[in-house]
């Protein structure tokens, strides 16, 4: 399958087609969300360098900066910059679950890459820019924002291309993302932040410091959610330390839904009061069905 039809689904593109992405509040003195015109010609304000990618026109590399740096570098212009959109997705080795995924069951991994590439094609075509940055126990890779189309192909084939592998450390990954991001604009953090609270909240709170708009898009797996499991049961750590539990089912689950409902109050509770959006997204619900619904209900907030 190609991978543009396999993470870009038809009934995806047709669903969030006529909705927007638009930031919470304003940044860097534009309303996000509300385009200017397409960038055209060099009559526009410049605004700042970024590296060249594969898929950059080669007509706005600043070959003054190369002379210099021996680096390729693009010139970004204000239209090119209204609003920023990382995407911070998690890569770590828990959303490999279920692994193996049953027949026609997407494991969080692909549910959040999907995800991710949608947002991104979401925000390109409304001419914003929007970057990837795929992280575990660090920042794996990073893409800066982009409004380019042509670049879209490219995330994708990365996102393809990647496996989940070591542990998470959000705290870490999105501490390094802000010390590199200059200009404020936008965050949506995709994860099961089956992590600590403590380190998401401290994450968050530097974002919001920051002047960053945060979206947290948390992906559980229905298991994890609804604890499903009657016989005996190997549970076996995907994250280190390495750890393996036989056991009755029946005699955890009680304990195991409140930590977890604990555990999700507490990030919603942060996320309210710091003015983050968060939804809580199960891979038993449609990608098309989940995403649509959240953008649409925030649509209507953002305008009451």
């Amino acid at each position: 399958m190609d991978a543009s039809a396999k993470y870009l689904p038809a009934e995806v593109l047709s669903r969030i087609h006529r909705l927007e992405l638009r930031a919470r509040t304003i940044v860097e003195g534009f309303l996000s969300g509300v385009q200017k015109s397409p960038y055209q010609g060099f009559s526009v304000e410049f605004a700042e360098h970024r590296e060249y990618v594969p898929g950059d026109d080669i007509r706005h590399i600043d070959w003054r900066v190369f002379a210099k740096a021996d680096r390729y570098y693009v010139k970004q212009y204000e239209e090119e910059t209204n609003l920023r959109t990382h995407i911070l997705l998690d890569a770590s080795a828990s959303m490999a679950y279920p692994d193996p995924p049953a027949a026609g069951r997407l494991t969080k991994w692909d549910y959040a890459r999907t995800l991710a590439a949608c947002l991104i094609y979401l925000l390109m075509h409304q001419h914003d820019s929007a970057g990837l940055v795929l992280f575990d126990e660090s920042v794996r890779l990073q893409v800066p924002p982009t409004a380019r189309l042509a670049q879209l192909r490219s995330m994708i084939d990365l996102l393809e291309a990647q496996r989940p592998a070591s542990r998470t450390e959000v705290k870490a990954s999105i501490t390094r993302l802000a010390d590199r991001v200059r200009r404020r604009g936008m965050v949506v953090l995709i994860s099961d932040v089956l992590c600590a609270a403590d380190e998401v909240i401290a994450g968050m709170e530097r974002l919001c410091y920051e002047g960053h708009s945060v979206i947290v898009m948390q992906v559980l797996d229905r298991d994890e959610l609804e604890f499903p499991f009657t016989q005996n049961v190997l549970f076996d750590a995907l994250e280190p330390p390495a750890v393996e539990v036989l056991t009755d089912p029946q005699s955890l689950r009680h304990s195991y839904l409140q930590v977890l409902q604990r555990h999700l109050t507490a990030i919603r509770a942060a996320c309210v009061n710091r003015m983050v959006d968060y939804v809580l997204m199960s891979t038993a619900d449609p990608i098309h069905v989940a995403l649509t619904r959240f953008l649409a209900r925030r649509m209507q907030r953002l305008k009451r």
